[in-house]
């Protein structure tokens, strides 16, 4: 899909004030430090303006403009320091070049043709603090099969597995594993995974 199939999706949807945040997210994230976070594909901003609530400086980046006006539409709706902590950015996740200055970068739910998740997942590497947390959560390969939602093209999906492959020397990976997540419709299959530049970076010894 490209900028104007996603800004097609969003237009379709309602924007939801107080949706609530990615429950990993918050299991891995409240046990952290403050600091600074980088929000891959962000879509409506819901985990971003979560971590604003919670003290973070976000900057969240989407390539959909309907999205970010999204976001920053509900976002409008919280307090002035809540707003003044995040920063909407308008860009394509593989081709974007962040400062290496962030605490923790997300990378929730983006999925891409192989080629241009090794593009994004070495943009989050290149964005962390020596001691930041990288953080990717997504619809896993058996999810097709096994699982329900998600996208229906294996090739958009992933293993812990392959995540960590993607990631290579780069990183240590501190959390690899296949989650499983309740839903309306039925029980849907997630890959995460966690990585840091050092050991010092992993959540369980920041939390």
């Amino acid at each position: 899909m490209d900028a104007e199939d996603w800004d097609r999706k969003y237009e379709r949807r309602d924007a939801v004030p107080g949706e609530p945040p990615n429950q990993t997210l918050v299991e891995i994230a409240t046990s952290l430090p403050r600091g600074r976070a980088l929000d891959l594909a962000c879509g409506a901003g819901r985990n971003s303006i979560w971590l604003a609530t919670r003290g973070w400086e976000v900057t969240g980046v989407d390539f959909s403009s309907v999205a970010l006006t999204r976001a920053h539409r509900v976002a409008s709706a919280s307090p002035a320091s809540v707003r003044n902590r995040l920063t909407w950015v308008h860009a394509d996740v593989t081709t974007v070049l962040p400062e290496p200055e962030y605490d923790l970068v997300l990378a929730l739910y983006l999925h891409l043709p192989h080629e241009q998740r090794r593009k994004a997942i070495s943009t989050a590497l290149d964005a962390l603090k020596p001691d930041g947390i990288l953080m990717i959560l997504g619809h896993h390969s058996n999810n097709i099969t096994d699982g329900v939602g998600g996208p229906q093209e294996v090739e958009l999906l992933y293993t812990p597995e392959e995540l960590a492959i993607d990631v290579g020397d780069r990183a240590v990976v501190n959390l690899c594993e296949t989650r499983f997540r309740t839903t309306d419709s039925g029980t849907a299959i997630d890959s995460l995974l966690l990585a840091s530049r050092s050991r010092l970076g992993s959540a369980n010894e920041r939390g």
